[in-house]
């Protein structure tokens, strides 16, 4: 099968992209995902249940990856990615909140300024609540906000105004002329009436109709091919066995891991971390390098869980970089439904949002099969561990009496960094030392933002659309 364009992963970006760039009837765009389609019996309503997180045990639409959260203990966890049409954005808590003005400043990248980069968050959504310039009234995703609390957010909301924290009627509202003020407010959510509304199911499903786009599930990719420098196509494992798929263009849009992965077991990333892997080294590039992501501490609190809502509603953002959040139930409830475990309760979030530690990804064998080695190497940066302890602190003052045990190392599972623009790619996302190689992800993202980076990454897939689409025009004109 041979395509213009091979879109390899139909997560969040993935999902964007294919859409945008199939609008485009001359233009053959085939996806290939290694998960399940959003048809597929084993899907069902795991991926549009949006007050729950279909991530246990039993779940059929992720892949779970071990990692060492901290050095020193060696702390170890699991960490959890979408292996489904939609990808994470099919299976998160819909938790939609923008990356700040500032973020984009920090990057001082050419093309992603925030005047740049607000048309195409607007492009994406349509937001129920608020209109104008800041948001969006026709893009495929519905974002709404809970308007009334009860339970554990409720408690949290009131304490919270109670210590002096002022009221943030919209989280996506900040410019750089007004950047917002530390304070609570409630959570934009890609959420509708208990649906998640993930780019799956709102931009890749409808656009299946068109005859120039091919989705290909369950479908593995083991490794990029290369032919004179170029990039030609991938190699695959699917239903029917081993097969090739071949594009002009191949735009890598696998998630922060899957996609470092694979471009380092094709022989792209740092060349003594390949060499030691047994994988020929086709361009030296720091794959997997100075990786980052949120830090969490998580205390249960008795608080009441909210029943029949989101696993976040609200969150308290500080001056100093914390997000704390009132999660509705505990882990099991949100990943089961069931009510029935006493010990399972709702539990503050303590979370830093701008931390200076970095991690790595790297593999030690050219298998794609065998996982890659995780390590998020939180606590290498003490002042990061002390603003956790701040916000501990905090969490305490406003939860009191209802903490139950001291605070326990976590994850956001927001891992970004792993093919970083500036770095891995340029500013178009294109890998260097290869003229028809994208990334897509949240792999390129070259600091992590101050909020969760769901609707970042979302918004990146929209953005770099004009990037592929336009390298078929200059190859066309030269």
């Amino acid at each position: 099968m041979r395509s213009d364009v091979l879109i390899v992963g139909a997560g969040s970006a993935g999902s964007v992209l294919a859409e945008r760039l199939s609008a485009d009837d001359g233009c053959q765009v085939t996806v290939v995902e290694a998960g399940p389609g959003p048809f597929d019996p084993r899907v069902g309503t795991q991926i549009t249940d949006g007050l729950r997180l279909p991530i246990g045990v039993a779940s059929s639409v992720v892949r779970r990856y071990p990692t060492a959260l901290t050095d020193e203990p060696r702390r170890h966890a699991q960490i959890m990615r979408g292996a489904v049409v939609g990808g994470s954005g099919a299976v998160n808590g819909g938790y939609f909140c923008r990356a700040l003005p500032s973020d984009f400043d920090g990057w001082g990248i050419a093309g992603w300024s925030w005047d740049e980069v607000l048309p195409h968050y607007t492009a994406i959504e349509t937001d129920l609540d608020f209109t104008g310039p800041l948001h969006g009234s026709a893009g495929p995703i519905s974002v709404r906000r809970v308007s009334e609390f009860d339970g554990c957010t409720a408690s949290f909301v009131e304490s919270a105004r109670e210590a002096g924290f002022g009221w943030i009627e919209d989280l996506n509202g900040s410019t750089p002329e007004r950047p917002l003020p530390a304070g609570v407010g409630a959570v934009p959510l890609n959420i509708d009436g208990g649906t998640r509304v993930g780019p799956g199911g709102a931009f890749l499903q409808p656009a299946l109709q068109r005859a120039n786009l091919t989705l290909v599930t369950d479908t593995r990719v083991g490794g990029l091919r290369f032919s004179a420098g170029r990039v030609v196509g991938v190699d695959c494992l699917g239903p029917g066995g081993p097969t090739t798929l071949v594009a002009d263009r191949v735009v890598l849009c696998a998630g922060a891991i899957a996609s470092a992965q694979l471009l380092m077991v094709s022989g792209v990333g740092p060349q003594q971390v390949l060499r030691a892997a047994g994988v020929a080294v086709q361009i030296d590039l720091p794959v997997g390098v100075d990786t980052v992501d949120h830090p969490e501490w998580v205390l249960p609190v008795t608080w009441p869980p909210t029943h029949g809502v989101p696993p976040l509603e609200a969150v308290l953002t500080t001056g100093d970089g914390l997000e704390i959040r009132p999660y509705t139930a505990g882990f099991g409830a949100m990943m089961t439904g069931r009510r029935d475990d006493p010990t399972d309760q709702p539990h503050l979030g303590v979370t830093l949002m701008q931390p200076l530690s970095r991690g790595r990804v790297t593999i030690t064998s050219a298998d794609p099969d065998a996982d890659p080695v995780i390590e998020h190497r939180y606590d290498s940066e003490p002042a990061d561990v002390e603003l956790l302890r701040a916000g501990t602190r905090l969490a305490h003052e406003l939860a009191g009496a209802t903490v139950q045990s001291e605070a326990s190392w976590a994850t956001s599972q927001h891992l970004c960094g792993t093919a970083r623009m500036g770095a891995v790619v340029d500013a178009r996302c294109r890998v260097y030392g290869v003229s028809n190689l994208w990334v897509v992800d949240g792999s390129i993202l070259p600091a992590i933002p101050s909020r969760g980076p769901h609707a970042t990454i979302v918004m990146a897939g929209h953005r770099a659309a004009e990037f592929v689409s336009a390298t078929s025009t200059e190859q066309a004109g030269a």
